[in-house]
């Protein structure tokens, strides 16, 4: 785990990217409307053979994350559709137990798409591993050597980036029609 100095944060995001041999983690904070990280790690599971005792792994260490730094809400990566059924359902029930680990200290969760992360770090939905590392080394002023030569903690510190990012786009009144829509945001609609 790489842990940076931390000072009292505005707001704390756990950024999660699941996985069932590598679970990615990343705590960013928020001081003054900027972001920094305060740590990241992973939580190795390759050494248990049973994919429950995985599962039960990954509760606990969710959860004493969760005891420990004490996150206004967690972002968690999305399981990406793939050929290999097993797999997803797999990366289904890792995402799934780290959730209710958050939830059972009613942390809100929001979860986002893989695509979706690497275009609000990078500008490239399709971007590499490596290209979402570089940019959070830019943005957060990480130090090269806290960089983990696994990528999964930087992925989920993209996550918590991408959520910090969500959380300052202004909100749209949803409307269920143009009508509607006219009525609630009278000041966005100009003569013809």
């Amino acid at each position: 785990m790489i842990e940076q100095s931390v000072k009292k944060a505005d707001r704390i995001i756990l950024g999660i990217d699941p996985g069932t041999i590598i679970m990615g983690y990343g705590i960013l904070g928020v001081y003054d409307k900027k972001p920094g990280m305060i740590a990241m790690g992973l939580i190795e599971l390759s050494k248990i053979g049973d994919h429950y005792m995985r599962l039960a792994r990954i509760y606990e260490r969710v959860k004493m994350l969760v005891e420990q730094y004490c996150p206004d809400e967690v972002a968690i990566e999305a399981p990406f559709f793939g050929k290999n059924v097993q797999s997803m359902l797999k990366l289904g029930r890792a995402q799934g137990v780290a959730m209710a680990a958050a939830l059972s200290h009613q942390v809100p969760i929001c979860e986002y798409e893989p695509r979706k992360i690497k275009q609000a770090i990078t500008g490239n939905g399709a971007a590499s591993k490596e290209q979402v590392c570089e940019m959070l080394i830019r943005i957060l002023s990480i130090s090269r050597e806290n960089i983990l030569p696994k990528l999964d903690a930087t992925d989920a510190l993209a996550a918590a980036l991408c959520h910090f990012y969500e959380l300052g786009k202004p909100s749209v009144p949803k409307a269920s029609s143009w009508k509607d829509f006219i009525a609630k945001n009278p000041g966005k609609v100009k003569g013809l």
